[in-house]
């Protein structure tokens, strides 16, 4: 079995180095989406890590823009370009963190060969009624000029609602960006994008995509028998808002007692101990981390 992580970064280059060498498993292979719009020279020393590699077409992510999808899609495709024979991709962030041992989460994923892992709502639930206006609406997230908001106003203002440009029912949730999918599901939404024109034309006017389009596409393809709806991420939304709690300290017990296997979002320059604290009790085997910049 041999995984594929993909993982979008975009600062904190010592977090990202310590989540690598956490990761450290020879089914395991690490790709590195960079924003474009961070300095790669900062970054660079994480190629020396045992089989990381940074994906060479880099995108310019704006948040919640469709160009976070556009990130993932190119990243696919470098990935199977590689030819090496993948079972899996997963995505990830560059504020995720193992809270199991990576051989219990290879184990894992090889006991269930062939199923495909993401998280989404129920399509009448509550997050979807709250969430419609994410592509009833026109959103111009993807698009940097002065008075950019003030012309997504005028054009709501005057426009009808969008429909969605397929007959297909909606699925996705705030946990659908940590997927982890056969190369044979990622082949398929790579190829869909490819012969539907319109869905991406019609994405690049929408809000948070990235946690409803590749989730929508899934689970209205041949692929949906193969869904698990579950990603194993411990993610706690309880404050509200477009963004989840940061987990410090505080957060430990929850954390070492739950059945996932990552959590997110972890943020070194706001506490690193809750850092430690996880490698202490669930890495002691491991050594102490080293930088390979020093």
């Amino acid at each position: 079995m041999r995984i594929a992580s993909l993982i979008m970064v975009h600062k904190d280059p010592p977090q990202i180095e310590r989540l690598l060498k956490k990761l450290e498993h020879e089914g395991f292979h690490f790709y590195i989406h960079l924003d474009k719009k961070s300095d790669f020279r900062e970054f660079a020393y994480l190629g020396n890590i045992p089989r990381v590699h940074f994906i060479r077409r880099r995108i310019r992510v704006s948040w919640a823009a469709y160009s976070f999808v556009q990130a993932l899609l190119t990243s696919f495709e470098e990935i199977l370009e590689s030819g090496i024979p993948y079972d899996y991709i997963s995505v990830m962030s560059g504020q995720d963190y193992p809270i199991k041992p990576l051989s219990e989460i290879h184990d894992f994923l090889e006991a269930h060969a062939g199923k495909n892992f993401i998280c989404y709502e129920d399509p009448d639930g509550e997050w979807w009624k709250k969430s419609t206006t994410r592509f009833t609406q026109y959103h111009f997230t993807n698009y940097e000029f002065k008075g950019v908001y003030r012309l997504q106003y005028l054009v709501n203002s005057i426009l009808p609602k969008r429909k969605f440009p397929l007959p297909y029912k909606l699925y996705g949730g705030p946990r659908a960006m940590c997927m982890t999918l056969t190369t044979g599901c990622v082949r398929y939404i790579l190829g869909f994008f490819t012969t539907h024109r319109k869905l991406r034309r019609f994405a690049h006017f929408t809000w948070g995509p990235d946690e409803f389009l590749i989730p929508t596409i899934v689970m209205n393809s041949p692929f949906r028998d193969s869904v698990e709806n579950n990603n194993f991420y411990y993610i706690d939304w309880s404050n509200g808002g477009s963004n989840p709690k940061t987990l410090t300290v505080d957060d430990f017990d929850v954390l070492v007692k739950s059945d996932k296997f990552w959590a997110r979002k972890f943020d070194m320059g706001k506490d690193n101990r809750i850092l430690d604290l996880l490698d202490t009790i669930l890495f002691p085997a491991q050594l102490p981390i080293t930088s390979v910049n020093s």
